[in-house]
């Protein structure tokens, strides 16, 4: 491992101004081998286009890595990437021995932290990740559960909306969340109550193809219109293996909803009701329903509605 520099600060190392803060404060920036750097099992960013990756590696070709990214020593002397995810691929495909590397002391929950907010910076970042991402901050935030996060953004827009006491607002819980949303400048936390955790209720199939970074969210997004899990799951699977483009993608889609909404057959023969009716005529000679008025009042209105129903269509043939 070469030193390349001694010491720089956190907030120029990749833009993390520090929604936060953390005490960070010396970070050395060092040459790694690329072989040394592991990936973490959870990575934040699900997808990423080889051709923005392909075109970074030529910048980076071209002019440097102008970012380091930034990694953490593990026990074993490997070291764990932190952030910078899209350069270390950039930097691979290149082929590079090593690679710029801020090196910081961190724990587990830390590590997370960095890579979450890293992360929802960028502005490449889809829908779905981000959504996913914030869940995952504020969980880590709050120490809380996903699901209690939820809970307790509804219980937020319930005050907000002045349906329950407004002091709820004023929690330090609520604080944590309504100062993080401030802070990101995306969205805010009512639209992502209202905009944002309805995705999560997307069809499974769809959010395991997004969760792998198998396909970009927008195409995913118009091939969940497709309520047919068969239909569905053939045009996400050619969406990914041939890499359609979106509009080719919403003319199957729209080609699948089109026969979705075609009557389907009818599951019966005309021979086999007419031989249904003349069995029930059968029965209706050895029944003992006529002792039991209200049933019997309910088979005469059935009667009725089948005589009408049998009648409308006569007269309309006529």
């Amino acid at each position: 491992m070469k030193q390349i520099s001694s010491k720089r600060p956190l907030e120029t190392m990749s833009n993390l101004d520090s929604l936060f803060g953390g005490n960070l404060e010396d970070i050395s920036t060092n040459l790694i081998p690329l072989n040394d750097i592991v990936r973490p099992a959870s990575q934040p960013r699900r997808y990423f286009d080889e051709e923005k990756i392909q075109s970074l590696a030529e910048s980076i070709s071209n002019d440097g890595l102008l970012e380091p990214i930034v990694v953490r020593k593990l026990e074993n002397g490997t070291y764990e990437l932190v952030a910078g995810e899209r350069r270390l691929r950039a930097c691979q495909k290149l082929q590079k021995q090593e690679v710029p590397a801020n090196v910081i002391e961190c724990d587990n929950i830390q590590a997370n932290r960095i890579r979450l907010i890293e992360n929802l910076q960028r502005e490449d970042l889809n829908t779905y990740e981000e959504t996913i991402g914030i869940l995952e901050l504020l969980a880590i935030l709050l120490e809380k559960q996903e699901t209690e996060i939820i809970k307790l953004l509804h219980v937020m827009h319930d005050a907000d909306k002045g349906k329950t006491p407004q002091n709820v607002l004023g929690s330090a819980e609520s604080k944590v969340i309504q100062d993080l949303f401030h802070k990101l400048g995306k969205i805010t936390w009512q639209s992502f109550l209202t905009a944002r955790v309805p995705i999560l209720k997307l069809h499974d199939d769809i959010k395991e193809v997004l969760a792998k970074g198998q396909l970009e969210y927008t195409k995913a997004l118009a091939i969940s219109k497709i309520k047919n899990d068969t239909a569905r799951n053939e045009v996400l699977q050619q969406a990914i293996d041939e890499k359609l483009s979106l509009s080719k993608i919403k003319e199957l889609v729209e080609k699948a909803v089109g026969k979705e909404s075609v009557p389907r057959s009818p599951s019966y023969q005309p021979k086999d009701v007419t031989i249904r009716f003349g069995k029930v005529n059968k029965l209706l000679k050895d029944t003992d329903i006529w002792d039991r008025p209200e049933e019997a009042s309910r088979l005469v209105k059935y009667l009725s509605q089948i005589e009408k129903l049998l009648m409308s269509d006569s007269n309309t043939e006529a």
